[in-house]
């Protein structure tokens, strides 16, 4: 159990380090399809780095972000081998990593990033008309569809699969 905490808190930061290193480093459009659509079209293109070197960051940032996140998906499986995990003990590792990460995706990012703290509208003041006045973040549905539908669906085919090994 204390592993998989640990796991989700690891899978956590990896986000929030891709997420930081898309918006603050490399600032490239194609990173915010899920952003809503009215915020997309206000965009605008950032040809000129942050500072020199900021996308090289970003980019080392991101690929260390994917490492971390497969760091966390090698050793939940491995761990789970290695203990004789039933499809029950994956599906319950496999689903509080991924609860624990959306309510941490829908409190801090959601949230305090973007309602309370503005960190998007920092780097993109341009969308600041498409926040104001929010008391949450844009996509309350989406996120409560992938908490309750899509996340546990994923953890049963994925502890599925590995029992089957």
């Amino acid at each position: 159990m204390l592993l998989t905490i640990f796991l989700a808190i690891v899978f956590c930061v990896a986000i929030t380090l891709l997420l930081l290193s898309a918006v603050a480093f490399i600032q490239d459009k194609r990173f915010f399809s899920s952003a809503p659509k009215e915020a997309q079209a206000l965009l605008q293109p950032r040809d000129k780095e942050l500072f020199y070197g900021a996308r090289a960051i970003g980019w080392t940032l991101v690929v260390f972000s994917f490492l971390l996140i497969i760091g966390v998906g090698v050793v939940s499986i491995w761990d789970g081998f290695r203990s004789e995990f039933t499809f029950l003990q994956f599906f319950l590792r496999f689903v509080l990593i991924f609860t624990i990460y959306k309510i941490y995706d829908m409190t801090c990012f959601d949230y305090f990033l973007l309602v309370k703290f503005r960190f998007f509208q920092y780097y993109y003041p341009e969308v600041a008309s498409v926040y104001n006045g929010r008391k949450y973040g844009y996509n309350i549905k989406s996120q409560l569809l992938k908490l309750l539908v899509i996340f546990p669906a994923a953890s049963a085919l994925a502890a599925w699969v590995c029992t089957l090994f």
